[in-house]
């Protein structure tokens, strides 16, 4: 049958439930999110003479929790306007209602016999067909279904979300042996295209495959931290960037999620687990241990191996020291393991110096890194048929950049089982049974696609879903037909070339404009369409490159900088005006020039977690890549359009003067940087091939090159008199400087179109002409190099 999802019940508003259901309502789905009805009344309940039976008395817990999850930061709604998709209730009043849903999820506290009783009222009002999952993260999802319905034995399984929903990518499916094939099927396809995520199949193995790898990792750390020695500063540092994990660490990753989590999840893998040969490393190390007892459970008690505290009205953070257990103030970490990868670019280039480091570094990578690739072996085919699925899971459910397996062959598989013999162990039996059959990696490329070594019918196979995915890397080798140290151009297919940015933070200086108009250049000549996309972890574009602005400013070369600003305005119009349809696919970071090449292409397609905004001011400046020029273009065309007010057109130049990112591709809509026109994709990994299908579109359609616009609307001195009056009043209140005074009134003569007399028509040049001088006027500024030096040297905005 065909099966869309409308509706989706959420029944336990809980931290889980109630940011599932955001995710839900971000996709545009009804949820209806229940929860119990209190038994007893609140202080404030009773001084207002309330009953039990009350709306507000009984809808009390599920509205203090969705409150709380919308307050909430990092926010789990793309915008708060989604909010208005969930409806909350409770489930003596509304559970009646999950008969209209599509999908009824049961997302309430880890235990089997609350789950089973609420199954059984379910059961009442569930209408056949429809779906009924788990979110648990531990309970054998076999035990939840027993005694239920035939039909709700077919539709039920376990969907396990991580926390938060909507920035870990991972979503488990656990089925039982009685759930339906086709919902199965259903519900990976779902996850991945409508969801945005890495969605695996998992077997009903206790705690399902990330939790079971990625909880033993950390607590193998651990007791290596114990043997070692090493410090919670040391560990952090050891275990996180340079290793392609997330920036947290270990210890500091332990206090966001709650230690309690962390031990919950570890004492039921020791109850549960009956052939793991490596069982007792579930036992609680003694550091853990300590810090239960002490009730010191992380960021939601205030301390755990981490602690905040106050000194001269500054927030200081203390280090857990592991031996006294007392706290102190954080040590710089310094290993010559670590300084010798420094110059190492690619992940996948580090591993074999951190193994071959002769430092406590080196013995802490070889103690853990190994017994991880040993540990995982092991789990197949117990917890997955194939170790592709733990790669998945792993980096999906924990941030990782790299797969274990995919770790082990960037280090060499015959490498990895020689350093492990030196350790004393050694892997599954299969990984030498592949070896010896002449298969030297778990991974390869072959016929342009990306294979995986099946242990079942030893042989490689294409990676299940990669047929939907565009993988630059893998296309890079034999597909680049162009190249400079910032920038590559790759043939994707189709008549279609994609540019990829591949300098610091994929920041665009000469090379990547250099890019820009090569890609262009062959299009034109050669192609039908072009895609600007990249698979950076960090950033689509930081912006600019400023360190050779700073240096001309500097040394008051203005003629170069002058320069340097009419080649990025050229570069910008030319993605604008060409005779091939350009199709940007920004993700994660797109600030700046990373903002303003996607205000000039014919399309976006965007991630929906984009964090995109003309940010100049930040550093002494304005936006003169053809941002403010473009951003007076769309609010012309709205007051045109019947938009009679200046809101939007101030709304426009508040979001540049103070900065503003937008938190969401959704939010990005709302300012005006994404046009209705424009996608928004959920999934990260189809980014690139769904801006190939958009420019594929509009080459299909017939693509006309268009012509620079002479008709743009500016309000002249009847706007600028506005923003100066306003610029004035923040400036006498003392909430800017003068110096962010001077920045603001050089944005507003921009914007405005100069001080013309009145409102009226220019050419798009004529107000690229007057960003640029605002620009070069602002880059001789003294306040203004302090912006651009503070920002260089330590990364940090100054105020001045």
């Amino acid at each position: 049958m065909n099966r869309s999802i409308k509706r989706v019940a959420i029944l336990g508003s809980g931290i889980m439930g109630s940011r599932i259901a955001c995710h839900f309502a971000n996709i545009g789905v009804q949820v209806l999110l229940l929860d119990i009805a209190p038994k007893e009344l609140n202080a404030e309940e009773q001084a207002k003479g309330l009953s039990l039976e009350h709306p507000s008395v009984k809808n009390r817990i599920v509205n203090t929790a969705f409150q709380q999850t919308i307050q909430a930061k990092p926010a789990s709604l793309y915008s708060s306007s989604f909010a208005k998709n969930i409806k909350l209730g409770n489930f003596d009043d509304n559970l009646p209602e999950i008969a209209q849903a599509d999908w009824i999820m049961e997302v309430v506290v880890e235990n089997l016999a609350i789950k089973k009783s609420l199954y059984d009222r379910v059961e009442q009002f569930r209408k056949p067909g429809t779906l009924i999952t788990s979110n648990t993260s531990g309970i054998p999802i076999h035990l939840m279904a027993e005694g239920r319905s035939e039909d709700f034995q077919q539709h039920f399984c376990g969907t396990h979300f991580f926390n938060p929903p909507r920035y870990l990518r991972l979503l488990e499916i656990i089925p039982t042996a009685k759930t339906d094939p086709n919902i199965i099927d259903f519900l990976l396809q779902f996850g991945e295209t409508q969801l945005g995520k890495t969605t695996v199949l998992c077997k009903d193995t206790p705690a399902f495959i990330a939790n079971r790898i990625g909880v033993y990792s950390m607590m193998q750390t651990m007791k290596v931290v114990e043997e070692l020695g090493l410090t919670v500063e040391q560990v952090d540092k050891l275990t996180s960037k340079v290793v392609g994990r997330p920036k947290s660490g270990t210890f500091r990753l332990s206090d966001v999620v709650g230690l309690d989590t962390t031990v919950h999840v570890a004492n039921n893998l020791k109850q549960a687990l009956t052939n793991d040969e490596s069982k007792s490393i579930f036992d609680l190390p003694n550091m853990l241990q300590k810090l239960m007892d002490n009730k010191w459970l992380g960021d939601k008690t205030g301390q755990g191996f981490y602690k905040k505290t106050k000194e001269a009205g500054k927030t200081v953070i203390l280090s857990l020291d592991l031996q006294t257990f007392e706290y102190r103030p954080a040590q710089k970490v310094s290993f010559e393991t670590l300084e010798r990868t420094k110059a190492i670019d690619k992940l996948a280039d580090r591993f074999a110096v951190l193994l071959a480091g002769k430092d406590l570094a080196g013995e802490f990578y070889r103690k853990t890194i190994l017994d991880g690739f040993r540990y995982a072996s092991m789990r197949v085919p117990e917890i997955a048929d194939d170790f592709v699925k733990i790669d998945q899971a792993i980096c999906a459910g924990f941030g990782w950049e790299m797969g274990i397996f995919e770790t082990w062959d960037a280090i060499g598989v015959q490498v990895g089982i020689e350093l492990m013999a030196a350790e004393g162990i050694q892997p599954a039996a299969w990984v030498t049974e592949m070896l010896k059959a002449g298969n030297t990696s778990f991974y390869r490329v072959q016929n342009g696609e990306r294979q995986y070594y099946d242990i079942h019918s030893k042989s490689y196979q294409t990676i299940p879903g990669s047929n939907k995915q565009i993988n630059l890397q893998i296309l890079k080798p034999t597909k680049t037909v162009y190249k400079n140290d910032d920038a590559s151009i790759i043939d994707i297919g189709d008549g279609i070339i994609n540019l990829e940015f591949h300098s610091k933070m994929n920041t665009m200086g000469q090379g990547v404009l250099e890019g820009v108009q090569k890609a262009i250049d062959l299009a034109e000549k050669d192609y039908r369409g072009l895609v600007i996309g990249n698979e950076g972890v960090e950033a689509f574009s930081a912006g600019a490159n400023l360190g050779m602005l700073f240096m001309y400013a500097a040394q008051q070369e203005f003629d170069e900088v002058n320069q340097m600003i009419a080649i990025f305005q050229k570069t910008m119009m030319r993605v604008r005006y060409s005779s091939i349809p350009v199709v940007v696919a920004p993700h994660t970071l797109a600030l700046g020039g990373g903002t303003e090449i996607n205000l000039h292409a014919d399309k976006i397609v965007a991630h929906a977690e984009l964090y995109m905004g003309l940010v100049e001011v930040g550093v002494g400046l304005i936006p003169a890549g053809g941002g403010t020029k473009e951003m007076a273009l769309r609010m012309g065309d709205a007051r045109r359009k019947g938009d009679v007010e200046l809101n939007r057109l101030q709304e426009a130049f508040m979001n540049i003067a103070t900065a503003r990112v937008s938190t969401s591709a959704h939010e990005a809509l709302e300012m005006n940087y994404l046009r209705k026109e424009d996608r928004i994709v959920l999934n990260r990994s189809q980014l690139i091939s769904e801006a190939k299908k958009e420019a594929i579109a509009l080459a299909d359609a017939g693509y006309v090159q268009q012509q620079q616009r002479s008709d743009v609307w500016v309000e002249g001195k009847q706007g600028l008199a506005l923003f100066k009056a306003g610029i004035q009043g923040m400036l006498m209140g003392k909430y800017i400087s003068e110096h962010d005074a001077l920045i603001a009134n050089k944005l507003a003569y921009a914007i405005c179109g100069g001080d013309l007399d009145a409102p009226q028509m220019v050419t798009e040049e004529y107000l690229l002409d007057l960003e640029r001088e605002a620009f070069l006027s602002l880059s001789g500024e003294r306040k203004t190099l302090e912006r651009i030096s503070s920002l260089l040297n330590g990364g940090k905005p100054l105020r001045n």
